[in-house]
């Protein structure tokens, strides 16, 4: 059974991009035509991102990527997430009263790392200056856009968190709700970009916009300053990757959670898949439980690298898989669920390109929540996001907030070769949603054959851990006998509109090692757009 849209795949030979927005997909494109590479063009997707997207995405939040260079036959690992400030005080905000972060408040206000991210893959893999990849960008965001559907919508949801700030209604059309349609203007955001593109990484984290930023956080009561934006670098990373059905399936390594797709990929090697059938009850089941036992080691166990308690290699290990393979009854639902590891004590954007010459970046770039904070910095158009919700206020947790410490992070991009080739740059939107969104499009298209598109199309299902560990949502385009039999093993189902914002939205660009064609599926639950030439 295949789920059909009016889409199919888009194909192409010399260059393709995907993103969420087609006037950003076209930007990185542009590059593409104009002899860039890959890489040039994802910078200006995101770039772009940020002006037509800008409640999802921006200079003011952080960037993961990974890249495939063709030359070299190797991916490389970016991690362009912020620390917490030197002065965050785990201690302050328990003495206030705090249990956790509060997202809408200074206090979640990391170093935003996108710039720095933007900066480090141009210098190392890409062809273009700054100057170049952000000129589409700046011209969107000096002379205007039409905002489309889906985007109102997402920004009228955001409106009173922008409001509720003076500064927030350079985000805002005239002060008002942008509609479908309205072309949105923003000029402070344009002078911020155009620094950038004069004076590249530097122009943002040292001198009169850095202490701007940083002038700003501390008026609202946060911690950041100039000497925190000062220190930041983003760093290259080496990829952790495990097999999948003869596949190499690449992540960036923690602090973000690709290592809890890898684990479940583990979980569910060790299960016939094909042989359940595509969109049963049993195949559903199945990849949930193992979705399941891998967030309960990825969100307990994932925080700033350096600050790791267990060994990332334990966690991807088939060994360690089998182990928790074993826990699982093919008939009934899993009860609570927590790590097998002891300790040893002590809204979002991605976007995909692929070049004529094989080379690719999987690209993911968030503020977190709607519009981050919802605090942008007076005069720049900034809008500053809250990743440092994630960190826990309990001091014994492996990812308790501490002084320059990278949190958890939920951003992912994917990469996955076949026989040291490149096949897939790919990657799935939306918090929670993107670990079990990678299992899920890549048992769709290794298991069953899917296209990109076909993938993508595809029923969803969203476990959501948490306060709700048994809380199992459903697309209400999944069948009603799998709704049933999941019912009957114990799974608390709830049924759900197909909605990105919930769902998830994904990107795949598949790539013909033999004949270099690229095929590119875009969502559908979005404004989700494929072009190539």
């Amino acid at each position: 059974m295949k789920f059909d849209s009016r889409r199919s795949s888009v194909l192409a030979r010399n260059g393709m991009v995907v993103t969420s927005q087609p006037l950003a997909a076209m930007s990185g494109l542009r590059m593409l035509m104009d002899g860039g590479n890959a890489i040039d063009a994802a910078v200006a997707t995101a770039a772009t991102l940020n002006v037509v997207e800008p409640g999802s995405t921006g200079a003011g939040g952080d960037v993961f990527a990974l890249v495939w260079s063709a030359k070299e036959k190797r991916v490389q690992a970016l991690n362009a997430s912020g620390r917490s400030p030197a002065a965050a005080s785990l201690d302050e905000l328990r003495a206030k009263g705090f249990t956790e972060i509060p997202a809408e408040s200074a206090y979640s206000i990391t170093v935003p790392g996108a710039v720095s991210g933007w900066a480090a893959l141009l210098e190392r893999y890409g062809s273009m200056p700054f100057s170049n990849v952000l000129e589409p960008a700046i011209r969107y965001a000096s002379e205007g856009y039409p905002v489309s559907e889906i985007i109102s919508t997402h920004w009228i949801r955001n409106f009173e968190k922008l409001k509720s700030h003076p500064s927030g209604a350079e985000l805002l059309l005239d002060g008002g709700r942008p509609r479908p349609g309205d072309v949105m203007r923003l000029p402070e955001l344009a002078d911020t970009l155009q620094t950038i593109a004069e004076g590249g990484a530097d122009a943002f984290y040292r001198g009169p916009l850095a202490e701007k930023i940083a002038s700003y956080v501390q008026q609202q009561g946060g911690w950041l300053s100039a000497e925190d934006l000062a220190d930041h670098e983003a760093t290259w990373d080496e990829p952790i990757s495990t097999e999948y059905r003869g596949l190499r399936c690449w992540q960036c390594p923690p602090n973000g959670q690709g290592v809890t797709a890898l684990m479940a990929l583990n979980i569910a090697e060790g299960f016939d898949i094909e042989s359940m059938g595509f969109q049963t009850t049993d195949t559903y089941h199945h990849l949930i439980e193992s979705v399941r036992l891998a967030f309960a080691d990825g969100f307990y166990h994932v925080t700033d690298p350096a600050k790791m308690r267990v060994a990332t290699s334990d966690l991807i290990s088939k060994r360690y898989a089998e182990s928790r393979r074993g826990l699982i009854d093919p008939g009934r639902a899993l009860g609570t669920v927590s790590t097998g590891l002891a300790l040893a004590r002590g809204d979002t954007v991605y976007l995909t390109c692929v070049d004529g010459e094989g080379n690719a970046c999987s690209l993911i770039n968030s503020v977190y929540m709607g519009f981050g904070t919802g605090l942008v910095v007076p005069t720049t158009g900034l809008a500053l996001h809250c990743r440092g919700v994630s960190f826990s206020l309990d001091p014994e947790h492996p990812n308790a907030l501490e002084p320059r410490k990278r949190p958890f992070h939920t951003l992912i991009p994917g990469i996955v070769t076949r026989d040291d080739e490149l096949w897939l740059s790919y990657g799935v939107m939306g918090t929670v949603q993107q670990a079990q969104g990678h299992l899920q499009v890549l048992t769709s298209m290794i298991d069953f054959g899917l296209s990109p598109q076909e993938a993508l199309n595809a029923p969803r299902f969203s476990v959501r851990p948490g306060r709700s560990w048994d809380d199992l949502n459903l697309e209400d385009l999944v069948p009603a006998d799998v709704v049933d039999g999941l019912r009957s093993r114990g799974h608390a189902v709830t049924v759900r509109e197909p909605l990105a914002l919930f769902f998830g939205g994904g990107q795949i660009i598949e790539r013909d090692a033999g004949s270099g064609v690229l095929r590119g599926g875009a969502e559908p639950r979005s404004d989700g757009f494929a072009v190539g030439w």
